[in-house]
C-alpha cells in the first residue's frame, strides 16, 4: 500500500462517507468493496427520516427534485464524521447512455452548499464520450488519495467482481418471485426512490401487507434491459430510465399491474413515464408522483384502490 499524500488521519484508517441516497443503491457494493480493498473504512449515513428531508430541503433550491433534497440531507449527516464524503460525477457511459444532469453537477452543488463546513469531498469523473470510463475514473481517484496505480487497479477489479456477483444474486432472487401465486406488481422506479426508507419503503411495505408480490422493473440483466428498453424507445437518452423501460417491456406480461413511482420534479421520469403510459398495451398502471409534502394517507388510498382493481381483474378471469 502506498503512502497517502494527505490523509490527515495520523496513523488511523481513512474514513470515507457515503450518503445513503441517489446512486448509493446502484453502486454501494462497488464503493464499499473498493475502499475496503484500499484499507479504508466506510461510513454510511443513517436511513432517511423526516429530519433528513427537512435538512436537505433547507439547503436546496425549489427546482431541485425530492431525491436531490434527500441527498443533501444525507451529506449534512456525514459532515464532520469522516475524512472525505464521496460525491461522484457521472455524465455518461457512452453515446445515448446519459445520466441525469444532476449527477454531472452534484459535486459542484455540494462543494458550494457546504463550502463553509470545512468538509473534504472526494469525487471521480465518468465521461465515456470524452474518453474517461469508470475504471480510469477510479484509478484517478485512488491515486489522488495517495495509493499506487497497481494497488488501485487491483482494488477496482476485485470490487467490480463483487458488484457483478451481488447483482447476479439480486436478479436471481427476483426471478424466483415471479413464480409466486397471487397478485404481482412491477414497480418502475429509480432504486433511490423505491428503496428509500422514508419515501419508498412505506409503499412497498403497504403492498406486501396487502398480499402483493412486489417486483422491481430495474432488477434484471442490465445489458438485456437496455436492449429491451431500446425496443420501447430507440431514442431514449437516459441510461437508468432505459433500463427501467426495458424491465417493463420484458416483464409486463408476467405481472398484474405496474406502478410508475417518481419524485417531483424529475425531468427524465416525466418524459419516459408519459411514453410508457402511451405505449402500454393494457396492463393496469398507477402513476404515483411523490414530493416533500406527500403524506402516506393519500398514497395508501390510491394504492388500496389499485390493488382492489387488480383483484377484480384477477377474479374476473
Amino acid at each position: 500500500m502506498a503512502k497517502r499524500k494527505e490523509s490527515g488521519t495520523k496513523g488511523r484508517k481513512l474514513v470515507i462517507g457515503l450518503p445513503r441516497a441517489l446512486l448509493y443503491d446502484r453502486y454501494q457494493v462497488l464503493w464499499k468493496s473498493f475502499f475496503k480493498e484500499l484499507g479504508a473504512d466506510v461510513l454510511v449515513s443513517p436511513a432517511t427520516t423526516l429530519e433528513t428531508v427537512n435538512q436537505g430541503t433547507a439547503r436546496a433550491i425549489d427546482e431541485m427534485c425530492l431525491s436531490v433534497k434527500i441527498y443533501l440531507g444525507h451529506v449534512e449527516k456525514l459532515i464532520g464524521n469522516c475524512d472525505y464524503i464521496l460525491v461522484p460525477r457521472i455524465s455518461n457511459l457512452g453515446v445515448r447512455r446519459y445520466f441525469c444532469t444532476t449527477f454531472e453537477g452534484l459535486y459542484d452543488i455540494c462543494r458550494n452548499l457546504f463550502r463553509a463546513s470545512g468538509q473534504k469531498l472526494l469525487s471521480y469523473n465518468v465521461d465515456v464520450e470524452h474518453g474517461v470510463d469508470e475504471e480510469a475514473a477510479f484509478l484517478a481517484m485512488g491515486e489522488e488519495l495517495g495509493f499506487s496505480r497497481k494497488t488501485v487497479s487491483r482494488a477496482y477489479k476485485k470490487a467490480k467482481k463483487s458488484e457483478a456477483e451481488d447483482w447476479k444474486n439480486q436478479v436471481r432472487e427476483q426471478e424466483l418471485l415471479y413464480k409466486n401465486d397471487g397478485l404481482k406488481v412491477l414497480i418502475a422506479s429509480h432504486s433511490y426512490v423505491v428503496n428509500d426508507a422514508y419515501i419508498g419503503k412505506p409503499i412497498t411495505d403497504f403492498l406486501k401487507e396487502a398480499g402483493v408480490t412486489v417486483l422491481r422493473a430495474d432488477v434484471m440483466d442490465r445489458k438485456e434491459a437496455l436492449k429491451q428498453g431500446s425496443r420501447m424507445s430507440p431514442t431514449m437518452r437516459w441510461e437508468v430510465n432505459r433500463e427501467i423501460a426495458g424491465g417493463i417491456y420484458e416483464n409486463r406480461k408476467r405481472v398484474d399491474g405496474i406502478i410508475l413511482l417518481s419524485v417531483f420534479p424529475c425531468g427524465p421520469d416525466a418524459m419516459t413515464n408519459d411514453m410508457i403510459v402511451r405505449r402500454n398495451d393494457g396492463t393496469p398502471i398507477l402513476n404515483l408522483m411523490l414530493d416533500a409534502q406527500s403524506g402516506m394517507a393519500g398514497v395508501e388510498t390510491r394504492l388500496e384502490s389499485f390493488v382492489d382493481i387488480l383483484s377484480f381483474h384477477e377474479n374476473a378471469k
